[in-house]
This record gives structure tokens, C-alpha cells and sequence, in this order.
């Protein structure tokens, strides 16, 4: 085995993707010097200075935790040149302009150490052409890397080798972005624009195509091309918004100027619509207006015809919506292409234009059918793949149907459909690999030692392999959880409920899987099988099914459910085996509870963590408010305990959610020791790894301590703060109630300050206002509203 290690990033360029790159390198821990011009005025590191406070303002937030964003070491090319020799990996994220690019190159080259990768960050300029001018040994260690903006969100990073590229630089690199920065890796050919802009950009200008040629408006298209088709929630014209028109219009050159021989080419040209809105500075979100405008709290669109903003929000059509809730992908195609409707007859459009050009141009811009669907679903938020639509569809007649349209003149060019598409296949995907046009064969996934890290890689639909959702051996499972293992020596409990809120089913199987745990196997992870495609750990309690409790026998019939959801926790935390909680997404309310009391947490970057209870007019009832009193007199180590304890009530008491792990980890809610994965693809992996290893360090539950607690002289500290947020018509009168019960539970009651007091006596004071809340008319309209609508209710 061989390590590669990169000890520090160098990243060229400190505009928006630039300083976002430097930024996630800083959430991994990975040290990193920002590059820019020189400032003509002001301190000469200005222009970096300047991005990497911008980098605090921007949301979605590129950094983990804000305070991070001093780690990030400012540099210029005239002064710190020199630093570059302490790089192991240097991206160049600068313009899209080939002359400046190697204007750059000739500064820096003469600074890069002999073993560094060197790379740029292009989104679609030729990398072997990147390389003119540089010696045979810096070719070999140059290569495209092309992140997604923002990088810190988007999984997908394209790699783009040249034919002098060492394989082996490839493979490093490889593994370094998928474990330590969390990327969906996808290997593509050095083409213009690579894959995901090739085919993205390509699918975005055929639908500006077809819309126009429909009569659609851009709101329509939108809907029609949102999470309806199960693409990014934007649709198409608002991705263009937020992407920038001027960047488009940047990828659409790349086009023109490099594909003229593209039997395609005549879609390529920029649309006149585009072309006249980047002409009068409308260039998106970023510039205020775009393809739509925001007045006021109204968002107007554009309309092509008289190229005006008018009121937008229209949305497709009731039987095309109902089209597209068609499970069956094959019946749902077949009704698309037969319908008389016009925004029926659009979809089929643009589905058979991507198929169309997959098909012709797969040889070219991939290895392999996989790469291109991964690319789509990564990079442009597509949940499938157009290579995977298509097969899902009823491959040979989807391909019968395409070849109809072209052969009668309906689709964007007359090219025909590649021989491979009619050899009888059923699609691109099986289970020995996915198709490569170029090389007319199967290629299997990589095989990279990284990948040993994924238990479930990414799944590709048609190649029949197993999921999280079945693989392995079933130990109980029901309609709530799956109780497994992987025939090895760690068991998993996965939830199954919607969001995977917590109701008796849950805490049965909790109860089932430590006392199986404890009797044959080395460790418990609590891992869902969604927590790579965006699901919940646990969104909380499962209020509905509260519901029939409360009706048949009122508030008091609730409270047995309450006591046995605490107990099921406590047992967790003081399991005879040690308890890992793999948490990814959302962990609220009671999954924040439930994460709290296991023995460590292995949590995704990205996990939202939160008591949110107050929210629906609760406190939390799970053991939450009672481990945030363990948790600030462990902190205090018995120094001022109040000054501890006051993080945790705040969080508490305004539901605060953490925007990342690394936040979480500043709110309380994970422990410095707890481990922070990016790739949420190697969290089973990892959880595990970490239970094995506190099993064969001798784990051994916690003993069961008193806590000390500050009483009276904390509750009254913290209701005269309260007291003015209410008098100050900060906080209703209700969340003054809320707020002063929090305080009553992490401060432990009317007793003295200072007085030890047992985790069961925190409990109860939970329970016992979580119970006189649910009584309260103003937390049941809070309850009521949430379930209706989803939305918190302020009274």
C-alpha cells in the first residue's frame, strides 16, 4: 500500500469557484493558500481578502463553520510564489480564457514542487491544449479537474486526463477527492466541455428549442421540467438563472468554436432570447433579472414575445401531472409520445432529442453509458440517469420511436442512431457493466482500493446489484426498521419509516437490535438505506401516529409512549456494546435526541441537526434537554456551569439547526471526537470501522453519574432574559412559556445551585412538561398547523 497524502492546496484564481474550492478544503481539514492578482490599491492580498469575506455572505454557505474561513492563507502572484513549493495539489480556477490560462502557467510552472499535481479547473477548455508549452515531466503530472458549482454541494467531479497524464496521477487523485472531499468521481474524455456540460448544456438549449417551437412560457417549462421529471427542483430556465446567462453563454462557445463537424451543431447556436438579455446585463440571479425578475415579493418571467416580465407561477397541466405520477417508466413514456397535448408532446421532445444525442455522441465524450448518467445525476441533479430513463423505458421501442422522428424530420438533426442501439439489447446497464460505444463492451465499475470504503456504491439502474435496502442478512424487519448484518460482526438497525420519524415500531426495533447486539455481535449502527441519496437520519417523533393515542384516551394515553421513547434512549446510551449513529441529513427533535445518546456519532458533512421542538409548541420530550444538562456540566468541568449550559438552552430554545456537521460540532450536538465523513457513500463503512475498534478497545458502557445543575439561581438568570425578548416583542407569549420550561429542565428545577441530581430526575422534569404542553391549546394549533401544512405556526 502507498499512500498519497496531500499536505497542502494551492488553489489559483479567488473568484466565486475558486475561494469555494479553497473553502471545502478548509471544511476538510486540508490546509490551503488562495491565490490572486496583486491589489493596485490597498493591501496587495486585497482581492483575496475580499473574496474569502464574501465566501461568510454566500448561500448556500460554501464554509462548514464561518469562523473557519481565517484558516485559509492569502496569497499573490507576485510575492508568494514561492509557497507554491509546498503544494502537493494546485487547481487553477481562473477565467475561462485559454491566453490568460497560460499567461499563469508560465508564472507558476517554474514553482511547482517535482512530485505535485497540477490541474485546472476548466469547465470545458481542452486540457491537452492547456499543456502546450509545458516540459514532458509536468504533462505527465497535469489534468483536468472540474468541480460543480458550489463545489462544497455538488458531488460530481469530472477528471480529465490528457494521453500524457500518468494513470497513476489519475488514480490518486481519484481516491484523495472521493474520501477527503467527497466527490462522485466520473473520468472523462478531454472533449469539448466534457460530459455533464456536453450533455447538460446540450439538453438545456434543446428544451429553449422545443419550448419555444410549443408555445411554452418559461414557468410552464420550468414545472414541466422540475421535480416532476425528477430533475433539479429549478427546472431549466431558473438552473440558467442561477447558474448565470453569461456562464452559459460561455459553455455555448466552447460549442461553436470547437464542434463545427457536430451533426448537432445548428442547436448549438446561442438562442436569440439569451443573447439579448446578456446584451442588456440581465444575466440571471446574479444581476437581479434573467429569464425571470423579482419585484417585490412577486417573481414575474420573461415572455419571449414581447420581451417584457409578466406575472409568472403557471404550471403544468393536470393531465400531464398526472402523466408523470405514471410508475410504470414504460407506460408513462409510451403515453407521453401518444398524447395530443402540447406539454405532453414537448417532454416526449426533449426526451427523445437526449436520447438521440447520447447515442451518437457516447463514443466520444465517455468510457461508458455509466459515466454519463452518473454525470447528469450528480451534476446536474437529475435522480436518473438519461441512459437509465431510456432503458427503463423499454429500450428497442423508445429506440424504434426515436428513429421514427428522425427518419420523418422531427428531431434536431437527421444523424442516425448508432448500429449498437438495434443490436437487441435491452439497454446500456447489466450486471456485468455498463456499455462503451467506443469500445464496443461492458466495462465493469472501478476498481480502486477508495471504493473498498463504499459498502453500497452508487447504483445504476439494470445492473441487479444489491442495496442497503436488501443486501446482507435480515435479523427481524417489519414496516418500521430492517434489523441486518453483512455476515459480519457488527449489526445494523435501518429505519424504514417516511423521514424515518420515531414511533412505537422504531423504538421496538431499537429495543430488539441492542438486545441482539449485546448477545452476538461486536458493536450496533444505526444507518438508513437512503443516507447517500439525501435522506433523513430521523426528521423526530412520529406525530401522526400520537394521533389515535390522544383521541381514544387523551393527553395521558401519550405519556406511556413518551416514557418508553426515553427509556428505549437511555438504553441506547448505556448499551453493554458500543452504539454508533451514522447520521446524514436531517437528525431533528427526536432524531437529534436519538444521536445524542449513542456511544459516537459518524456523521455526513452534511447533516442538519437540531431540537426543533419548540417549533410545534413542545419542549423535547426524548432525553434531549436532559443530555444538554449532562453535556454543559461535562463541559464545565466545575467552573461556571451557566455559562455552559446557556449554548445548549439557546440552541433548544430557537430551534436551532445546524447547517453542517461542522457546525453541529460548535452547537453541541456532536462531540469533538465524533467523525465527520464527506462522502456520504462511505458512512456504513465508516460507523463501522469505529464500533469494531471501540469493541476491541475493551468498550464499556458509562457509569451512571450524578449531574450537577444550577436550579433556582439558573432558571432566574435565564427567565430575565427572557422576561425582555417577550416585553421587547421579540418572542410571543407562548415561546416565553417554552423558554421557561427548557430552563426549568436543564437547570433542574427549584433546587440549589449546585445540587447532583440523577440523569432519571431530568427525565421526568422532561416528561412531565412535554405532557402539560400537549394540553396546552396554543402547542396543539402549533401541531395542528405543522401536520396541515408543514410549516412552523408562530402564536
Amino acid at each position: 500500500m502507498t499512500n498519497f497524502i496531500v499536505k497542502k492546496v494551492a488553489v489559483l484564481g479567488a473568484g466565486v469557484m475558486g475561494a469555494q474550492i479553497a473553502a471545502h478544503c478548509i471544511n476538510a481539514k486540508i490546509p490551503v493558500v488562495l491565490f490572486d492578482l496583486p491589489a493596485k490599491e490597498g493591501p496587495k492580498n486585497g482581492i483575496v481578502l475580499r473574496a474569502i469575506e464574501n465566501l461568510k455572505k454566500l448561500n448556500p454557505a460554501p464554509l462548514g463553520n464561518k469562523d473557519d474561513a481565517a484558516l485559509i492563507e492569502v496569497a499573490n502572484y507576485e510575492d508568494n510564489l514561492d509557497v507554491l513549493a509546498g503544494c502537493d495539489l494546485i487547481i487553477e480556477a481562473i477565467a475561462e480564457r485559454m491566453d490568460w490560462k497560460h499567461d499563469l502557467y508560465k508564472k507558476v510552472s517554474p514553482h511547482i514542487a517535482p512530485n505535485a499535481i497540477f490541474a485546472s479547473n476548466t469547465s470545458g477548455l481542452s486540457i491537452t491544449a492547456l499543456s502546450d508549452g509545458f516540459d514532458a515531466e509536468l504533462k505527465a503530472r497535469f489534468c483536468g479537474v472540474h468541480f460543480f458549482n458550489p463545489p462544497r454541494y455538488m458531488h460530481l467531479v469530472e477528471l480529465i486526463p490528457t494521453v500524457a497524464t500518468r494513470p497513476e496521477i489519475i488514480d490518486q487523485l481519484e481516491g484523495f477527492l472521493t474520501t477527503s472531499l467527497g466527490k462522485g468521481v466520473v473520468r472523462a474524455k478531454d472533449t469539448p466541455n466534457f460530459i455533464a456540460n456536453r450533455v447538460g448544456i446540450f439538453g438545456m438549449l434543446a428544451t429553449i428549442y422545443e419550448a419555444e417551437k410549443f408555445g411554452l412560457t418559461v414557468d410552464v417549462v420550468d414545472d414541466l421540467t422540475g421535480k416532476k421529471l425528477g430533475r433539479a427542483s429549478s427546472g431549466t430556465f431558473r438552473t440558467a438563472d442561477v447558474v448565470g446567462l453569461d456562464t452559459m453563454g460561455h459553455v455555448i462557445k466552447t460549442m461553436q468554436d470547437n464542434l463545427s463537424d457536430d451533426p448537432f451543431f445548428a442547436v448549438y447556436k446561442t438562442p436569440e432570447v439569451l443573447a439579448k438579455l446578456v446584451a442588456a446585463g440581465a444575466l440571471g440571479q446574479k444581476s437581479g433579472a434573467g429569464f425571470y425578475k423579482k419585484v417585490g415579493k412577486d417573481i414575474q418571467r420573461l415572455d419571449f414575445a414581447t420581451a417584457q416580465y409578466v406575472t409568472g407561477g403557471a404550471k403544468a397541466d393536470d393531465v400531464v401531472a398526472r402523466m408523470l405520477k405514471e410508475k410504470d417508466p414504460v407506460k408513462k413514456m409510451k403515453t407521453l409520445r401518444e398524447s395530443t397535448n402540447v406539454q405532453a408532446q414537448f417532454l416526449w421532445a426533449i426526451f427523445r432529442d437526449a436520447f438521440h444525442y447520447i447515442a451518437v455522441h457516447g463514443a466520444t465524450i465517455a468510457d461508458n453509458a455509466r459515466d454519463i448518467d452518473f454525470a447528469m445525476r450528480w451534476g446536474f441533479g437529475w435522480n436518473v440517469g438519461p441512459f437509465e430513463t431510456w432503458q427503463a423505458s423499454g429500450w428497442q421501442e423508445v429506440a424504434g420511436w426515436v428513429k421514427e422522428d428522425i427518419d420523418a424530420g422531427k428531431a434536431l438533426c437527421n444523424a442516425p442512431m448508432p448500429a449498437w442501439v438495434f443490436d437487441g439489447r435491452t439497454g446500456a446497464h447489466t450486471a456485468e457493466g455498463s456499455w462503451s460505444p467506443a469500445s464496443s463492451t461492458y466495462v465493469p465499475r472501478s476498481d480502486l482500493a477508495v471504493y473498498d470504503r463504499q459498502a453500497f456504491r452508487a447504483p445504476v439502474l439494470g445492473t441487479g446489484v444489491a442495496t442497503g435496502a436488501n443486501a446482507g442478512t435480515t435479523f427481524f424487519e417489519d414496516d418500521s426498521v430492517r434489523i441486518w448484518h453483512q455476515n459480519d460482526d457488527v449489526l445494523v438497525l435501518s429505519l424504514k419509516t417516511k423521514m424515518h420519524v420515531i414511533g412505537p415500531g422504531v423504538i421496538e426495533g431499537m429495543e430488539k437490535a441492542i438486545a441482539e447486539a449485546e448477545k452476538n455481535f461486536k458493536g450496533l449502527v444505526i444507518w438508513s438505506a437512503d443516507a447517500a441519496d439525501g435522506g433523513a437520519f430521523s426528521a423526530g417523533a412520529d406525530l401522526q401516529a400520537m394521533l389515535p393515542l390522544f383521541m381514544s384516551g387523551g393527553v395521558k394515553a401519550i405519556e406511556p409512549a413518551i416514557s418508553r421513547l426515553q427509556d428505549a434512549h437511555q438504553a441506547l446510551k448505556y448499551a453493554n456494546i458500543p452504539v454508533v449513529a451514522a447520521v446524514s441529513g436531517l437528525a431533528l427533535g427526536g432524531g437529534c435526541e436519538l444521536m445524542m445518546h449513542a456511544a459516537k456519532r459518524v456523521a455526513s458533512i452534511e447533516s442538519y441537526i437540531g431540537l426543533v421542538e419548540v417549533g410545534v409548541g413542545l419542549v423535547p420530550g426524548g432525553g434531549g434537554l436532559k443530555e444538554a444538562a449532562v453535556r454543559a456540566a461535562a463541559d464545565a468541568k466545575g467552573t461556571d456551569l451557566l455559562q455552559f449550559l446557556k449554548n445548549y438552552f439557546t440552541n433548544a430554545a430557537t430551534a436551532a439547526v445546524s447547517k453542517s456537521a461542522l457546525e453541529a460540532q460548535k452547537m453541541g450536538y456532536l462531540s469533538a471526537d465524533d467523525v465527520i465523513v464527506f462522502n456520504p457513500y462511505e458512512l456504513l463503512h465508516v460507523a463501522k470501522v469505529e464500533a469494531r475498534a471501540m469493541f476491541d478497545a475493551g468498550y464499556r458502557a458509562p457509569m451512571r453519574k450524578l449531574v450537577p445543575v444550577t436550579g433556582r439561581h439558573g432558571i432566574a438568570t435565564i427567565a430575565a432574559q427572557l422576561i425582555n425578548m417577550r416585553d421587547g416583542g421579540f418572542i410571543s407569549a407562548h415561546d416565553f412559556k417554552l423558554g421557561k420550561m427548557i430552563a426549568e429542565v436543564v437547570c433542574g428545577g427549584d433546587i440549589d445551585n449546585g445540587s447532583l441530581v440523577s440523569e432519571q430526575w431530568l427525565l421526568d422534569m422532561e416528561r412531565k412538561a412535554f405532557m402539560e404542553l400537549l394540553n396546552h391549546p396554543k402547542t396543539q394549533e402549533r401541531i395542528m398547523g405543522m401536520m396541515q401544512t408543514g410549516k412552523p405556526v408562530r402564536n
